[in-house]
């Protein structure tokens, strides 16, 4: 079998030293944003930098020193910043009792397994050893769901803090030309993307590491108990997006039906009511939301290659660099990416509005080289050159070579879903040219044509995770499935910095715009704002292909844990659960979608009253009520996140308990089908109609100044198809891939329960 060249001293310094780094990189870029001041009569710092992060300002544009400009654009942040953090709050308080409920039901489900028992008892995949009582397997899944979901929060809450920061330093940066203000939007998002996965790389380290003071040589145990740090991260998440969608949306659509198309203002004029309530949702959906769903699905990943690899050799020989190889994955990602973002902010300056887009793709081609090489290294110094992988009940042989590939082509399958989603959502490609064209004859057949390329665009993506799917099973079972996933993920700081990136750009436009600055800082912020909804749509594309690796990955880790040996489709409990599963995403995006169209009518008939109601409003000469708006999606969101978090939650529970882990398995199978087709689809369709209507303001080309401009009828009806679209691709789409992953990692942390006393129906009759 031979030996990792690695030694385990060293692998124990080296994870949480990698993630220190992380977290020192993170600080750095948030001390360099921080030199662009908010307070007026205070210029920036003395000093030249290269990339002008910290030199006096130039005066390339008029009004650099007018420090009215300043004071407003620092109270729209601080109102942004102030509604942002009232509504995590609220979220987070209600999301604390649902914690406390759900952390006692895993301890009385899983305690219950054995009655209560404080007895050794034999071990599930090696009979002739004993392992720890279910009662602590109880205990330690809590734990570990407490943590997971804390860390999600904090991840997402951390995420919100910072972009709110950086919003109003862009838009004043932007007055030194779109360079500046492009190194500063991205500087803060990397200030997230390090910190997220540099967080969430350290506690499931430490968490391990204490966990193992109790259960010494009982790996199997330990790595089953550590499932639950997955479940917290993502049932978190599920509420932030869920939550947070609805609330971006609601006030979104809200300014746009009512301002754009009935007033014919432009976006994110001040004069309306919801534009605070609407740029806030950039950060508690986009932000806060992102950072908790990506966090989810690197915690699950992580989760379901450890607890396969605690019943392979890595484990039964406890080997412990081989057995961290996933974590080992990740801290090489936070390295990779470190040097992919000086590529960004030092090596290559921005000049002209041209080099942003590719600027940014060039992020991801980067980070993806580097990390091929990346994996190549840590597999050979951290893996024996030959192992057994569990598969099923047999171990089977694998090579390290053989995981190198796993993991690179789990890594590779996301550039091709994230470049086929830009394929699709961009406006400098022809399918988004063509939905824009076919605004000329109206909403309706903007609508058909946005449809249609929602569902042509999940083709060539399904392909991309079927070869990964069979590539990595054929080399390493579930466990190379786990690891693609984590491939796929293995670059998060950088995905999540292009992501965050985006929402950062379009509250600066909007400061831009209220606080009236010039039309060429409005173009400017505009400009980083169309760049950063294309790439956000990639990191849409990353975050669902992961969630189907994720899901099938922990499907796999639940069928043994439950010792089902076959799943047969034609076994009848088998099937309907595949046919109920099949349909659980549509559910799901029903309600989705049925709360942003309530939430949205409330904010629609607001703004309206006010535009109504208040005089002189529409002169520019009254303020609007903000505070109304703000109040009206807070409370709607809060009330509405609640029944598709319930469904999703307990579905597993309700099959689990009364149908049996055969009917469960078909559910999470169906799922994981039909969900993943779904928020493919949902999140490309609203992307490119979003960029459609984008496409037309802009007037770039002599064809989109034919369908402009903006108020003539095409755009109009360019704007209803973004106002569809905005809930599928911002609330119901992204939270389809939660909905995947989540079910299958609840199921795995139940499977104890489930495995002895699930079915119970089928029991009675």
């Amino acid at each position: 079998m031979g030996e990792a060249i690695l030694s385990d001293i060293f692998t124990n310094v080296l994870i949480p030293a990698t993630a220190v780094v992380g977290i020192a990189f993170a600080l750095l870029q948030w001390v360099l944003v921080s030199k662009v001041r908010l307070s007026p009569g205070e210029a920036d710092a003395e000093g030249t930098g290269k990339n002008g992060y910290s030199e006096y300002l130039i005066d390339e544009e008029e009004g650099l020193n007018d420090h009215n400009v300043v004071v407003k654009c620092a109270e729209i942040q601080r109102a942004i910043s102030e509604g942002a953090s009232s509504f995590l709050f609220t979220e987070y308080q209600y999301v604390g009792i649902f914690m406390a409920i759900f952390a006692i039901l895993i301890f009385l489900f899983l305690g219950s397994v054995e009655g209560f028992s404080t007895k050794s008892q034999p071990c599930t995949y090696s009979k002739d050893k004993t392992c720890k009582p279910a009662l602590a397997n109880a205990i330690f899944s809590t734990l570990s769901f407490l943590l997971g979901g804390i860390t999600s929060v904090v991840s997402g809450f951390l995420g919100m803090k910072i972009a709110t920061y950086a919003n109003a330093r862009t838009t004043l940066e932007a007055r030194k030309g779109v360079g500046k203000a492009f190194i500063i939007a991205f500087r803060s998002g990397a200030v997230m993307g390090f910190l997220l996965a540099a967080n969430g790389l350290l506690i499931l380290f430490i968490s391990i590491n204490l966990f193992k003071l109790y259960y010494g040589d009982d790996w199997e145990g330990l790595f089953e108990a550590i499932t639950g740090y997955g479940l917290g991260g993502s049932s978190m998440a599920l509420f932030g997006r869920v939550g947070g969608g609805i609330y971006t949306k609601a006030a979104d659509v809200g300014a746009d039906l009512v301002g754009k198309v009935e007033r014919n203002i432009p976006e994110d004029d001040p004069r309306n009511p919801a534009v605070i309530a609407d740029n806030v949702g950039d950060n508690v959906g986009d932000i806060a939301g992102m950072g908790s769903d990506l966090f989810g699905s690197y915690a699950e990943s992580s989760c379901a290659a450890l607890v396969v690899a605690s019943i392979s050799s890595f484990g039964i020989n406890h080997d412990l660099t081989a057995m961290l190889y996933p974590l080992l994955i990740s801290s090489m990602g936070i390295i990779v990416c470190l040097i992919t973002t000086l590529f960004a902010t030092d090596f290559f300056e921005i000049k002209a509005v041209k080099e942003i887009e590719p600027s940014l793709k060039r992020q991801l081609i980067i980070s993806t080289i580097l990390m091929t090489f990346g994996i190549a290294i840590v597999s050979w110094v951290a893996l024996p050159s030959t192992f057994t992988i569990f598969n099923f009940g047999v171990q089977k042989s694998v090579k390290n070579w053989e995981l190198f590939f796993c993991v690179a082509i789990g890594l590779w399958a996301g550039l091709v879903i994230g470049f086929i989603t830009e394929y699709y959502t961009s406006n400098a490609y022809s399918p988004v040219q063509d939905v824009a064209d076919s605004c000329r004859t109206g909403a309706a057949t903007n609508v058909i044509f946005g449809l249609a390329l929602g569902y042509k665009s999940v083709i060539i993506p399904i392909f991309a995770i079927a070869v990964s799917i069979f590539v990595s099973f054929s080399l390493a079972a579930m466990y190379g499935i786990a690891v693609a996933a984590l491939g796929m993920l293995s670059t998060i700081a950088t995905g999540l910095a292009i992501d965050a990136y985006g929402p950062i750009s379009d509250n600066a436009g909007g400061i831009a715009e209220m606080a009236g600055m010039s039309h060429r800082i409005r173009e400017r912020t505009d400009a980083l704002d169309a760049a950063g909804n294309t790439t956000a749509a990639i990191g849409k594309g990353f975050a669902i292909g992961s969630a189907a690796l994720v899901s099938l990955a922990l499907f796999g880790a639940f069928v043994s844990r439950a010792e089902i040996s076959t799943v047969d489709v034609l076994t009848p409990k088998v099937f309907i659960g595949l046919l109920v599963g099949a349909m659980l995403p549509y559910w799901f995006s029903a309600m989705t979608m049925k709360s942003v169209g309530s939430a949205a009518l409330k904010m629609v008939e607001e703004v309206r009253r006010q535009f109504n109601t208040i005089p002189g409003l529409m002169e520019g000469t009254a303020r609007p009520d903000y505070t109304n708006c703000v109040k009206i999606s807070t409370d709607a969101s809060i009330k509405e996140m609640i029944p598709p978090g319930a469904l999703v939650m307990l579905t597993p529970l309700v099959v689990g308990t009364l149908f049996g882990v055969e009917t469960l398995s078909g559910v999470l199978a169906g799922s994981l089908v039909s969900g993943v087709q779904i928020a493919i689809s949902a999140s490309n369709t609203g992307g490119a109609w979003d960029n459609a209507k984008k496409y037309i303001e802009a007037g770039a080309s002599e064809h989109a100044r034919l369908l402009g401009p903006k108020g003539s009828d095409p755009h109009k009806a360019a704007v209803i198809g973004d106002t569809i679209g905005d809930p599928l691709k911002d609330t119901s789409g992204p939270s389809l891939n939660i909905l995947i992953k989540l079910m299958a990692v609840e199921s795995l942390v139940f499977a104890p329960f489930f495995a002895t006393h699930g079915g119970l129906l089928f029991k009675l009759f």
